[in-house]
């Protein structure tokens, strides 16, 4: 039975200070992400973190797209991708390398650099880097909206396996800084950070704003649902092909006798068969044609022996 404000994301802002917020909390939408994959605890935990992390900070991006949260490590999780699009479909996976899990945040992704991608459905991709440094996923994205949007922000994340929610608040952006402006800000700032795991995964939402803010003028926004969606299809399965070259997808085909695409984020699979493959190369003066190595990562992964082609 879905808890107080289960899938559901609520933006806030103060009547007293140019400061907005978010709160978001995940559970069936979770539960569809974690149910097509068999993830030990800590990593089921890590990746809900990153799946509400991408939508509070979707929800700061005020056009059409999507926003992508990925962590790259040497550690025992090799990725974390966690993507929601404006219109709040949130997907998301992870891969574990070989090797034994800790249960700390610095052992899981050891060494990692945390990339956000911004992507408009019309204009130019953004991405922004800055190393896994802190001691939570939550430090790891203040210090990026610091060094790379140079905005203030506050981030309070907490996962279960279960439920995964989060509270974002965030200084205005083009807001003229002043000492009586930091000292509001920093004050916000303490009570947030006063907030426990237990009550940001289970209290409803209005509960947390009144404990948080009661001394404060907030007003809510209307509630917006968020459900799992994946964006996979054959087009972009195809394409997958294209940027990987005629000459390793045929190879493939020559040892299976077929192609097959499979998605991380849904666990669809693709068949592409000599037809489709014809179709999809077809020889010119007799050359074929070379792979890509800038093609995107979009989850999709050409099958051989079991195991995906990179």
């Amino acid at each position: 039975m879905n808890r107080p404000d289960a899938d559901v994301l609520l933006g806030f802002h103060f009547e007293t200070a140019a400061v907005r917020g978010h709160l978001v909390r995940l559970e069936s939408s979770l539960a569809e992400i974690l149910g097509q994959h068999f993830y030990p605890a800590p990593v089921a935990a890590l990746l809900g973190e990153t799946l509400a992390a991408s939508v509070l900070l979707g929800a700061t991006i005020k056009f059409a797209g999507s926003l992508g949260v990925q962590a790259k490590s040497a550690g025992p999780i090799a990725l974390l991708f966690a993507e929601c699009t404006h219109e709040r479909c949130l997907r998301g996976y992870a891969q574990l390398a070989d090797g034994a899990l800790g249960e700390a945040f610095p052992d899981l992704l050891a060494a990692g650099t945390l990339v956000i991608t911004i992507t408009p459905d019309a204009g130019q991709r953004y991405q922004g880097i800055v190393p896994l440094d802190a001691p939570r996923l939550a430090g790891c994205l203040e210090h990026y909206f610091g060094q790379s949007e140079q905005l203030p922000t506050c981030i309070v994340l907490a996962a279960d396996g279960e439920r995964a929610a989060g509270l974002l608040l965030q200084v205005l952006p083009g807001r003229a800084e002043d000492e009586s402006h930091a000292l509001r800000w920093e004050h916000l700032c303490q009570l947030t950070r006063t907030l426990g795991q237990d009550e940001l995964l289970a209290e409803p939402f209005t509960t947390v704003l009144y404990r948080l803010f009661h001394e404060e003028r907030v007003r809510v926004h209307e509630p917006e649902v968020v459900r799992f969606g994946c964006r996979c299809s054959y087009e972009r399965a195809a394409n997958t092909l294209r940027a990987l070259g005629a000459t390793e997808v045929h190879a493939v085909f020559a040892e299976q006798g077929a192609v097959l695409i499979h998605c991380e984020f849904c666990q669809q699979e693709y068949r592409f068969d000599a037809a489709a493959l014809e179709a999809l190369f077809p020889r010119a003066h007799g050359e074929a044609i070379c792979r890509d190595e800038s093609r995107p990562t979009d989850g999709l992964f050409p099958r051989a022996r079991g195991k995906p082609l990179h």
